[in-house]
Formats: structure tokens, sequence, C-alpha cells
């Protein structure tokens, strides 16, 4: 794989967010603090989904489970 390729390929996603959040207007300190932002606010997201979606999907399960007719471990 040509390392010159990848870079440019890496670059030109890097434009295409730039076009989109449309923050190529900004200046570098405004540039700065909303991509600090974003950042956080994907992790946050992230880290959300990661620990509380499988509790919910456990719940839901069980839930569903219970409405159409399953027995509870317990007595089995």
């Amino acid at each position: 794989m040509d390392i010159k390729r990848v870079k440019d390929y890496f670059s030109w996603l890097y434009y295409q967010y730039l076009l989109v959040t449309c923050s190529y207007v900004l200046e570098p300190w405004e540039r700065s603090m909303f991509h600090t932002i974003t950042v956080t606010v994907f992790a946050m997201v992230v880290y959300t989904a990661y620990v509380f979606v499988p509790i919910h999907v456990r719940l839901a399960f069980e839930f569903f489970s219970q409405i159409f007719g399953a027995q509870p471990e317990s007595t089995i």
C-alpha cells in the first residue's frame, strides 16, 4: 500500500469534514475550539452507548420474553 495514497486519502477525508461542518471558514482558534467540543461530544456519545445500550438491550429482551410466555430462569 502506498503511503502517499493513504496520506492523500486522509487529507481528502479531513477536507470533506471541514466542508460538511463548514468549519473551514472559522479562524484557527475557533476551529480548534470547535474540534475540541466535537470530539468531546462524540466521545461522550460513544461511552454512553458502550455503557448503557447493553443494559437496555438485556432489559428489553427480558421484558419481551415475559410478554411472549417464556418462563423465568428461576422456575426452569
